[in-house]
């Protein structure tokens, strides 16, 4: 491998270090309400986005924050010499995309049958870090 190439690999997986992501595939919520309460912690700091889901009504932000601990988790596995407090981390990035329907047919009257359809999505939050930023900067 050249130098150039060496020092590119490296720079990318420095650069790769200060962003984490997690998952969370086919939660059985609609993605209309889980939208609602990804709205609410877009773009702010790990501590006050989990505080607001802790103390949240509603049952997607229990997933949510779930999700968020398990990104918080994944970003200590890969600086383990760092300090979360002082790396200013905060989400970069939340989306919500639909996944499969379950189709189920309820009785209606008249010897009829109306379709239901329970909706689940797929989350997914990529967390940054501040302080990176700022050098990049």
């Amino acid at each position: 491998m050249g130098v150039r190439k060496k020092n590119r690999a490296l720079a990318l997986k420095e650069a790769k270090k200060s962003v984490a992501s997690a998952k969370l595939n086919g939660c059985p919520t609609s993605p209309r309400k889980m939208r609602l309460v990804a709205d609410l912690v877009r773009g702010l700091g790990v501590e006050k986005a989990l505080q607001i889901l802790k103390f949240s009504s509603k049952t997607a932000a229990k997933s949510v924050d779930t999700l968020l601990l398990s990104a918080i988790a994944n970003w200590q596995a890969k600086n383990e010499d760092k300090n979360i407090e002082e790396a200013g981390l905060f989400i970069k990035t939340i989306t919500v995309d639909s996944a499969s329907m379950l189709k189920r047919l309820r009785p209606a009257p008249q010897g009829r049958a109306h379709r239901i359809r329970k909706r689940s999505n797929h989350v997914t939050i990529v967390l940054g870090n501040k302080n990176f930023q700022n050098k990049k900067s």
